[in-house]
């Protein structure tokens, strides 16, 4: 995986760095034993799944506070709960893939898991990238506030245009490259990558579909890192709140599958949050310089952050229903 060089107003000794990471690869081991035969995820399997997947944060957060305080505590949850809307936000992308690439369900959480895998690694990369930049100086949180108000901006005009639901997955420049350097074959060979045909190699469409998923994990890895340095500084929980939202995400898929389709709002509320998360960067790099700028306690993020995703919920689901009743004359 990947090994963070721990600051030193860093939780995360060498144990806890080793400890944790080796937990992490038995718990991705363990999720492709559970896939590793083809089949179609019953609700059962993936509620009971999402459970110990949203457990396990919980009894960390606990472990952290009994080991270290309540602002590492307060500071893993808040930077969880972002990551985990943020990781949401993935699914949406992950869904429009799918069924642009008609993946068979029995397929389905196998790529999903290679996704994770990706986003896993690429958030390693650029967590110890974020790490060496704050090392280099507090104008690290100027940049990292710019990525969150240029990415808030994006998702905002998105959401008002629609254009989040536009996407052609078949011109996605990975996409296209891959079909132009080798031959794709016309079907799914369950989750082989690769088959011989005609007495040459060609890719399956398994292949392409989890490259294109690589490719979106790259733009959220950009996006999601600053967000979360935004709540902690310290790489070791940076790391922690991220992979434990990443992980569960395969089985979450498949619960919050229907109900994505209904949260209208959330995109709005993403926007939001990165904006607010944004302003906390920008404050916190003046105060280090003007002490009279104010700047914003962690457990104050995780009340805004928590309303703001109780009003986008309730929005989302009252204009459905609205949308759903029967008009006069019908």
């Amino acid at each position: 995986m990947f090994v963070l060089a721990a600051s030193s107003d860093s939780i995360g000794s060498p144990l806890l760095w080793g400890s944790s990471i080796v937990g992490l690869v038995v718990l991705v081991v363990a999720d492709f034993m559970v896939t590793r035969r083809p089949h179609a995820v019953s609700m059962r399997e993936a509620v009971g799944w999402s459970v110990f997947y949203l457990a396990l944060p919980l009894v960390f957060a606990v472990a952290l506070w009994a080991a270290f305080g309540g602002v590492q505590a307060v500071e893993f949850i808040t930077g969880f709960v972002v990551e985990k809307s943020l990781s949401v936000d993935n699914l949406f992308v992950f869904m429009l893939l799918l069924a642009g690439f008609a993946v068979p369900a029995d397929v389905q959480q196998r790529v999903l898991l290679f996704g994770i895998v990706g986003a896993l690694v690429l958030r390693g990369i650029f967590i110890a990238a974020g790490a060496a930049l704050l090392q280099a100086g507090t104008w690290a949180f100027l940049v990292f506030g710019g990525i969150l108000f240029v990415t808030a901006v994006k998702i905002m005009h998105e959401a008002l245009t629609g254009a989040e639901y536009a996407r052609d997955v078949s011109q996605m420049r990975s996409v296209r490259l891959l079909r132009w350097a080798m031959p794709v074959t016309d079907d799914y060979r369950g989750t082989r990558l690769t088959v011989r045909e005609g007495g040459r190699r060609a890719l399956t469409p398994f292949t392409i579909v989890v490259v294109a998923v690589f490719a979106t994990d790259v733009v959220f890895a950009v996006d999601s890192v600053p967000a979360v340095y935004g709540v902690t500084d310290d790489p070791y929980l940076v790391f922690a709140t991220n992979a434990f939202a990443l992980l569960g995400l395969r089985a979450l898929y498949f619960v919050l599958h229907a109900a994505l389709a209904k949260l209208t709002y959330l995109n709005h509320g993403l926007a939001i949050i990165l904006a607010f998360i944004g302003a906390k960067l920008v404050l916190h790099w003046a105060h280090g310089i003007w002490p009279a700028v104010p700047d914003i306690p962690t457990p104050i993020s995780l009340g805004v952050i928590v309303v703001i995703l109780a009003i986008v919920t309730l929005a989302s689901l009252r204009s459905r229903s609205d949308s759903e009743k029967p008009t006069p004359g019908s």
